[in-house]
């Protein structure tokens, strides 16, 4: 089948869901929508790459409130739909809840760990992507002030920044990292006014390469970063595009690859934890024609370096989620 189901709230889940059972995977996107530029854009990705090799169709929701995500859990499970994937950490408490009534259905849920035999819990080592994009904002920095600006005030946001502070400071010791998060809400990951006035604030403060892990809020930042005349980090997906010459570079988080991976892995998918860092491709840094001429060959040369030394295990980043401190930052 080639036909793509499309999903535009909770009420299409109840109604389009209700019938025959079937086999099709799903795809369920957390707040902020599939064309958000960032994670759930990558998430998109990873589906469409899918259909497109196999030609299967795959049902989709977008989150328009938290109040859904049980309701669409749910729904497709009862409807057959198999595997059952899912973007966002915010999934994890009703994952937990809907996952043991469902024992026959595969969950795979992207940026969280949910203890159940039929769950694949896909998380990434981000702090090793962001140490990489934090040096190249080091040694891109003329002023020695570095930003970073977070989404929703949460633990795996922190591990970005730390991750970031780190590899600021592992090239100018002496450098100054400022840091704000957008919110303690799910609506910090959808405000790109909020972005555009945090990334202000932080040019008053000196610094001149602001680092956006924020989803949509993200875009905000990458606007006003470009308006002002200074330069950008993007997240999740490569976000060089959106200000070509201005997006010094992005951290690629392989939310397709995970995806695409689960929907492959169909009604005999793996469960279990499964990581994606440096080592194994699921972290990266973004190089195009975009921001070629923003990266000399000595930065891509250091931090080329650093991330074969993070692969082999003779770097190791901090990891705020197994360490709640930030040597690097104070929090």
């Amino acid at each position: 089948m080639t036909l793509m189901t499309k999903f535009l709230g909770a009420a299409a889940a109840v109604a389009l869901t209700a019938g025959a059972a079937s086999a099709e995977p799903a795809m369920i996107y957390d707040l902020g929508g599939k064309f958000d530029k960032s994670f759930n854009e990558m998430a998109f990705a990873g589906l469409t790459r899918y259909m497109e090799e196999t030609g299967e169709t795959v049902r989709e929701i977008e989150m328009q409130s938290e109040a859904q995500r049980e309701q669409a859990l749910r729904r497709f499970a009862e409807a057959g739909a198999n595997p059952v994937v899912m973007t966002g950490f915010a999934f994890a408490d009703v994952l937990s809840e809907v996952a043991p009534d469902y024992p026959d259905t595969k969950f795979a849920i992207i940026d969280m760990v949910v203890d159940a035999p039929n769950v694949r819990s896909v998380v990434f080592n981000e702090h090793e992507g962001s140490y990489l994009v934090g040096m190249m904002a080091a040694m891109a920095s003329e002023s020695g002030t570095v930003g970073f600006i977070g989404g929703m005030d949460v633990p795996l946001i922190r591990k970005f920044a730390c991750g970031y502070a780190q590899g600021v400071m592992a090239v100018n010791a002496d450098a100054t990292v400022v840091a704000n998060m957008t919110g303690t809400t799910p609506a910090a990951w959808n405000d790109p006014v909020k972005g555009s006035e945090l990334t202000k604030a932080q040019i008053s403060q000196g610094a001149d390469v602001v680092y956006a892990a924020a989803g949509g809020t993200g875009v905000g930042v990458l606007q006003t970063a470009a308006d002002e005349g200074i330069l950008s980090v993007g997240v999740d997906s490569n976000q060089n595009y959106l200000h070509p010459g201005q997006v010094l570079t992005s951290m690629l988080k392989r939310v397709d690859n995970a995806v695409y991976d689960a929907m492959k892995g169909g009604v005999d998918l793996e469960t279990g934890i499964n990581v994606m860092g440096v080592a194994n491709g699921g972290i990266d840094y973004a190089m195009d024609d975009n921001n070629a001429e923003l990266v000399s060959a000595e930065m891509k040369t250091a931090v080329d370096d650093a991330k074969a030394k993070i692969a082999s295990g003779e770097l190791e980043v901090h990891d705020y989620m197994a360490d709640s401190t930030c040597p690097a930052l104070d929090f």
